[in-house]
């Protein structure tokens, strides 16, 4: 595509993003400077700045752009946040929160969409993120305590396993699996460290959040 017409696209994706009620300035922004085709499967780089989930190897999916925005703006980031990502995939959404926030430590079980979007954020050079192999399950107690934690997977009940690495007074946004289905949940970590009460932001859709790293030649070994 033309540069122009590239042009013409990104600012047809802003508009449809506010049309889909992501309308925080900051998020706005750092949408239009994340290039998500870099985070996308090749042959699905056309589809890029479509408002549709994408599929991503090993089974798992690239979030739809108004969704990220929609959970980007629901951690009320001002810039100064340490934010943990659980789930953090390709990186698309991982590379929104680095434009905003002081840091962004990512986490995946798999260790091909881990290591993708790792050297994806390393070409467009976005210091404040950082990703690693791990369970998020188990969070990443190296880099903590997080201001802001966001989950992109399903929980099966509000996440007190992860007040130990979550700062007093932080966020926590989780989709969580309930009589109801999967709706989206902020928490406000109390002074004390204490859970409050959830505040439901709506249905989603999201697979559980599964336990364990898969280790390279375990699975992933398609396009």
């Amino acid at each position: 595509m033309r540069e122009g017409g590239l042009d013409q696209r990104l600012m047809r994706f802003v508009l449809e993003m506010r049309q889909a009620g992501v309308t925080a300035p900051k998020v706005l922004s750092a949408m239009e400077r994340t290039p998500r085709a870099a985070f996308a499967p090749e042959h699905m780089a056309a589809l890029a700045l479509d408002d549709v989930n994408l599929p991503l190897p090993c089974g798992q999916t690239m979030t739809k752009p108004s969704l990220v925005g929609r959970m980007v703006s629901a951690l009320n980031l001002s810039g100064a946040e340490r934010v943990l990502e659980l789930g953090c995939g390709s990186g698309d959404q991982t590379a929104v929160i680095a434009h905003i926030a002081a840091k962004v430590t990512g986490v995946d079980r798999h260790a091909r969409l881990e290591t993708e979007g790792r050297a994806a954020l390393g070409k467009l050079r976005l210091d404040p993120a950082q990703t690693h192999l791990g369970d998020g399950r188990q969070g990443w107690p190296g880099a903590g305590p997080y201001d802001r934690i966001i989950v992109n997977g399903a929980l099966s009940a509000a996440p007190q396993a992860l007040l130990a690495q979550a700062a007093p007074g932080a966020l926590i946004l989780a989709p969580q699996q309930g009589a109801a289905g999967v709706r989206l949940m902020l928490w406000a970590v109390g002074s004390e460290g204490g859970l409050g009460p959830g505040q439901d932001l709506g249905p989603v859709e999201f697979a559980p959040l599964s336990e364990g790293p898969v280790l390279p030649g375990e699975e992933c070994s398609g396009p």
